[in-house]
């Protein structure tokens, strides 16, 4: 059985993952592309998968919502997360750390 990832909106370029992605097949649930998807990545489970090729300086569309811009080019099937999204509305969030989300450490007050 293919991992599985949901999309609410016609206008999403992303889905997220309901469960661990490893590479291969994927179901995309809810509003679905026309062709069969495929992960190019493992992805964790809350995280997103690009559901078509997105350029840099593009904006990520999630819930019909763009959430932030591609910082370098993802290609369908793709990890979409901080090493390659800047969020729209909090800058910060750019250098949280990659698994944790959390600050660096030099931002965490003593």
């Amino acid at each position: 059985m293919p991992a599985e990832a949901f999309a609410i909106d016609p206008a999403d370029n992303v889905a997220t993952a309901l469960g661990d992605i490893e590479p291969g097949a994927v179901s995309v649930l809810g509003v679905s592309p026309a062709a069969p998807m495929e992960s190019i990545d493992s992805i964790r489970a809350g995280h997103k998968l690009a559901l078509c090729d997105i350029g840099v300086g593009q904006r990520v569309i999630k819930y019909g919502v763009a959430i932030g811009l591609a910082t370098r080019p993802i290609p369908r099937g793709g990890w979409v997360h901080l090493h390659n999204l800047a969020s729209q509305y909090d800058e910060a969030s750019s250098a949280l750390d990659l698994d944790t989300g959390a600050p660096p450490a030099e931002d965490h007050y003593v």
